[in-house]
């Protein structure tokens, strides 16, 4: 069974930082991509970034300059370092990996809120 266990949401202010963390765990082969993904209240879940298991990044627009990803294979985590953060960046986060066991599957986090606010 595979799990993915997300932490370091919360409440900050407009302009402030926050730093999220996930790490998987289970009878894991392989971890492919990784990302966060986010939904706002009303909203369809949006990927927020993404990594590749050779470090490969990419970012939706709204984020770019502003959040990092990155991964460490040997502990199986990924974190997202989120800077600048704005109102618009509430919602909840959710940890994605792509993982290998005995097949391919898909995993999520069971999410962590982020509220930016004044």
């Amino acid at each position: 069974q595979v799990q993915l266990v997300e932490s370091g949401g919360g409440l900050v202010q407009p302009g402030g930082s926050l730093r999220l963390s996930c790490a998987a765990s289970g009878s894991i082969v392989r971890i492919n991509l990784m990302g966060w993904y986010r939904q706002a209240p009303g909203e369809e879940r949006e990927l927020v970034a993404s990594i590749s298991s050779g470090g490969d990044t990419n970012y939706a627009d709204s984020v770019k300059g502003r959040f990092t990803i990155s991964r460490d294979n040997y502990q199986k985590t990924v974190s997202l370092q989120m800077n600048s953060l704005k109102p618009e960046d509430t919602a909840v986060y959710y940890c994605n990996a792509q993982i290998f066991i005995a097949y391919t599957g898909t995993y999520w986090g069971q999410g962590t809120q982020v509220t930016v606010s004044s």
